[in-house]
């Protein structure tokens, strides 16, 4: 979800410091983007590389690319580059690289989204924690130290391998809070991005006032109706991020979003002449280690068309294929010809597109969601679906109805795998609770959890010595925080946890406790138990996941890579947790002896966690059933 500055390219490839670029040139005009000299209608998917492993990147794209499209998207993660200024990792899952080759390889277009501010739902929106420490910094302002950082890293690193910048994140949203050193850090990015000398176009999201020669463009599930349009008549209309659901917390429901209203408004943004339009996201995948951001659940827009473990979720990329071949068949009049629209019913538009050698597409839009409504066109009667749009390539047959889902349904299946039912396989470590006199730091005020941890760790210990007073008879601890959870101990006793969630950033925890006569600790935040347990992988090549469907919070290690952050003890509204199953890719598994090591804070039952294969099942289509 960001304002961002985007190139794309055939090829980009970076090799000892070098790099080349495929492809004549890459422009624009009023109506689309221009690639070798030709006006290109572009269906694009984000993937982000380090949310899946490299073993899995042939296939998501091979998938991509027979779902339809033609770009494949994905963010450069500064916070993963360089964890330590001078220090680089690209490496693994971070080798950025070897992902944009196999973009290549597979005959598809890279679009890089390099920020350095991405938000994306990402930890420190992909900002390295070591900026946090940069003598008077401010960030995303008409700030000098800020400003010289993103000099250095566009030009020093970027600018030799002809790569574009991403600045900002939907910066418009918070540009006013900058007051008068908002507007002048807008055009002082936008000049330095064109100043990179790329070759290619620019591209701000949500970004109304973007600078000349920057393209502004939309984000959000309905860009064809509330999308302002370009703000100028030479830049082209471009959907950056059409969200396919929505990334989910703990604590909240997923998001399912109809592939039948995806493909509405798609259609609604191209009958104006929209002609990109990028899909985020369409592949997820997993927020490994501790990498997702404040209460973002560890999977990450499994709703998508390839869902978190790369499986197709149909209907949703099968009725998406088939809009994206018939748009592809109306393409060259889409591009060439001039709109015009006009009213065939009270809630019921037409839009055509008409050439001069007499090509003629139309759409026929039904905008009323509940009836369906027959409509006269070109002295034919036509028949809508409600909230649908029928395209016709030639003004006269309908190829495609966004309502009308052809293909059929699947179901996500989980089998029961190992068990992890062997009390002798289970060895538990639990934390000492400190007391103040071992405390490493004393302060006369509460310091910042993210200052002092140098977000190297989730946890840290606030310990403070309580003299009792024979006066008071009824002790009460209370404590106000901004952060995200608090456990609270009043010597070894456990009085109680308290947290916000993603909408409520600030909570209240408050119980009585017990105070000893003499000094009691007072310790606040958590305790931490290491649970190892060694497996064998499972047979086949399906994907397959953890249950930790009996644990409470906490993170989960298999061979020493972290699958992410569980919170089963965090229900919804319905009682239920967001999520039970964490994927754990089959590149970090061995035949056997995997080792499988939980961080649980608040208890659990792990002799009843298993190790599940993820299928996919067929189930009978039928009208009305609820698509994804």
């Amino acid at each position: 979800m960001d304002w961002w500055l985007c190139l794309v390219v055939v090829v980009l490839v970076v090799v000892g410091g070098e790099s080349s670029v495929g492809g004549e040139n890459v422009t624009y005009d009023g109506r689309s983007l221009i690639i070798d000299g030709k006006r290109k209608l572009l269906f694009s998917g984000s993937i982000h590389y380090p949310r899946s492993t490299p073993e899995m990147w042939p296939s998501l794209i091979a998938k991509a690319k027979e779902g339809g499209l033609e770009v494949i998207q994905t963010y450069v993660f500064w916070n993963l580059h360089e964890p330590q200024p001078g220090q680089y990792d690209f490496s693994g899952r971070y080798d950025l690289v070897k992902f944009i080759k196999e973009i290549q390889a597979q005959g598809l277009y890279a679009c890089l989204r390099i920020g350095p501010f991405i938000e994306s739902e990402w930890t420190y929106g992909g900002f390295p924690f070591w900026l946090h420490d940069i003598s008077g910094i401010v960030y995303r302002s008409d700030n000098e130290p800020f400003k010289v950082i993103l000099h250095n890293i566009l030009f020093q690193k970027y600018s030799r391998a002809r790569a574009p910048a991403h600045i900002e994140n939907e910066y418009q949203n918070i540009e006013a809070a900058f007051i008068e050193k908002g507007p002048p850090y807008v055009r002082w990015a936008a000049t330095m991005a064109v100043g990179l000398q790329t070759g290619v176009p620019w591209i701000m999201c949500k970004q109304r006032d973007a600078p000349d020669p920057v393209i502004n463009t939309c984000n959000g599930m309905r860009c064809g109706e509330t999308f302002e349009g370009p703000n100028s008549p030479n830049k082209p209309s471009m959907w950056t991020e059409n969200w396919t659901s929505f990334y989910q917390v703990f604590g909240g429901e997923p998001y399912i979003r109809s592939a039948q209203d995806i493909a509405f408004h798609v259609a609604l943004f191209i009958a104006k002449n929209g002609s990109y339009v990028n899909y985020y996201m369409y592949h997820g995948g997993t927020n490994f280690g501790r990498t997702g951001a404040a209460f973002v659940t560890t999977s990450y827009y499994d709703q998508a068309p390839l869902d978190e473990y790369g499986l197709i979720r149909q209907p949703k990329w099968g009725h998406l294929k088939q809009l994206h071949k018939a748009m592809k068949f109306c393409s060259i009049t889409l591009l060439q010809g001039v709109q015009t629209n006009f009213s065939i019913g009270q809630l019921q538009e037409a839009y055509m597109f008409q050439e001069d050698s007499g090509g003629c597409v139309a759409f026929l839009v039904n905008n009323n969601g509940k009836d369906t409504a027959n409509v006269q066109f070109h002295n034919a009667s036509f028949e809508l679906l409600p909230k649908s749009i029928s395209i016709l390539p030639d003004c006269q047959n309908v190829i495609f109805n966004t309502a009308t889902v052809e293909t059929g349904y699947d179901e996500r299946m989980t089998t029961l795998g190992h068990m992890f039912d062997y009390v002798d396989g289970w060895q538990e470590f639990k934390d000492v609770i400190p007391n103040f006199s071992d405390t490493s730091i004393k302060s006369n005020t509460l310091l910042e959890h993210m200052n002092m941890t140098k977000a190297e760790s989730d946890y840290l210990w606030y310990i403070s010595r309580f003299q009792r007073n024979p006066d008071c008879t009824n002790p009460m601890l209370h404590v106000e925080s901004l952060g995200h959870l608090v456990h609270a101990f009043a010597g070894e006793t456990y009085f109680g946890v308290a947290h916000g969630s993603h909408d409520v950033k600030g909570f209240i925890f408050e119980s009585p406790i017990l105070l000893n006569d003499d000094v009691t600790n007072i310790s606040l935040l958590s305790v931490m138990v290491g649970l190892p347990a060694m497996f064998d992988a499972p047979r086949g090549d399906d994907p397959v996941a953890l249950n930790l469907s009996t644990m409470g919070k906490g993170e989960a290690w298999v061979n020493g890579q972290s699958i992410g952050r569980y919170w089963i003890s965090f229900h919804t509204s319905k009682g239920t947790p967001s999520q039970t199953l964490y994927h754990v890719p089959r590149s970090f598994l061995i035949p056997s002896a995997n080792l499988l090591v939980l961080f649980e804070e608040v208890g659990g039952d792990p002799l009843h966690i298993s190790l599940d294969a993820i299928t996919i099942s067929s189930v009978q289509n039928h009208y009305g059933h609820l698509s994804q």
